[in-house]
């Protein structure tokens, strides 16, 4: 069990720096955004991503 959650880390990393080679400047505009909005809208927007992962995982899994 550790060695996929270790795997599924190493996935995350190939993702987010996918996104940042293709499209840095796209992420640099996004990152701007981001900082724009209230701390407890992106506390709701993560606590949302937390609970679909979750539930996409268990569908998966």
């Amino acid at each position: 069990m550790p060695h996929l959650f270790a795997a599924a880390l190493c996935l995350v990393l190939v993702l987010e720096g996918l996104f940042l080679f293709a499209a840095p400047q796209a992420w640099q505009h996004m990152a701007e955004q981001l900082r724009r909005l209230d701390p407890r809208q992106l506390r709701l927007i993560g606590g949302a991503m937390v609970a679909f992962g979750l539930l996409l995982l268990k569908l998966v899994a």
